[in-house]
């Protein structure tokens, strides 16, 4: 079977095609559909119609490739905006495809089941770009989930690369972390941990194998988004590895992820590159 994925963020729209099992490919596009609620509880029109148009390219492009089924799923500016069932609605209209939308839990699960498979023990943190989800198995039982509303387009609204801003805004959901495990491994899935993993390896040219398993330690970590606050979003899309769709916001992200990574008292996070695509269908039950 012929199966394709999309992925609806708060920072980018996903496609993946998967066949045989193995991925086919991914791509994506930056639509910013999270754009402005930090401050509002309603999605921009604008973002609306970019992201619904997004998604009617890739329901298209997934139909072209031959894909049998087509699941979609939205997370958390879709479920936290007061008009998320008009965007919903907007994105069946433009593209006949029904949208999940997620709960935090189950969001996290499908990293987990992304970058752990369906039965591994280990943590996992996913940066996105208005939530931050963190889960840990163990024994095979999910023992740990939170959720927490920032994200690097967020953080980006409210603080821009203000080190300080971010500081003020991040430490208050750290608390909610205090009670996750604290031996087991773990893994950084999403735009924010593969990026930085593609910066550290200067790659030209993003290698999904190359950044599969990649480690950082968590003081490169931290001086790794120090200095990526310490440039502007123009420099900072000349380093090589760096997507300059994402060099914006990538100091904020950086910094929250370093933060939560402290704050669980790892010294070490392991990247993948296999994430909640992946997860989705394992979640369903495909693979």
């Amino acid at each position: 079977m012929k199966a394709a994925v999309i992925d609806i963020g708060s920072n980018s729209v996903r496609l993946m095609l998967w066949a045989d099992g193995k991925v086919l490919f991914k791509t994506l596009k930056t639509t910013r559909l999270g754009e402005g609620t930090a401050f509002s509880p309603f999605l921009k029109a604008e973002a609306v119609e970019r992201t619904a148009n997004a998604v009617a390219e890739f329901a298209l492009q997934a139909k072209t490739e031959g894909a049998e089924q087509i699941f979609a799923y939205a997370t958390e500016a879709v479920r936290s905006a007061r008009n998320g069932a008009d965007f919903l609605t907007c994105v069946k209209e433009r593209s006949g495809i029904d949208v999940e939308v997620l709960s935090g839990e189950t969001e996290a699960k499908l990293g987990l089941y992304g970058a752990l498979g369906k039965s591994s023990d280990g943590g996992m943190i996913d940066v996105g770009g208005a939530s931050t989800e963190v889960c840990f198995r163990e024994k095979g039982e999910l023992v740990f989930s939170v959720s927490i509303p920032l994200g690097a387009v967020r953080l980006f609204d409210l603080c821009r690369d203000d080190r300080a801003l971010l500081q003020e805004s991040i430490t208050p959901y750290l608390n909610a972390l205090n009670e996750a495990p604290k031996k087991l491994p773990v893994y950084g899935v999403g735009g924010t941990a593969t990026t930085i993993a593609s910066v550290c390896l200067k790659l030209e040219t993003y290698s999904p194998s190359s950044v599969q398993g990649f480690r950082i330690k968590s003081e490169e970590l931290q001086a790794l988004s120090a200095k990526l606050l310490s440039l502007p979003a123009e420099e900072r899309a000349k380093l090589p590895g760096m997507d300059a769709r994402r060099a914006d916001i990538i100091g904020g992200g950086a910094f929250l992820l370093a933060s939560v990574l402290e704050k669980l008292g790892r010294d070490e996070l392991i990247v993948s590159d296999s994430d909640n695509l992946e997860g989705y269908l394992a979640y369903r039950g495909l693979i």
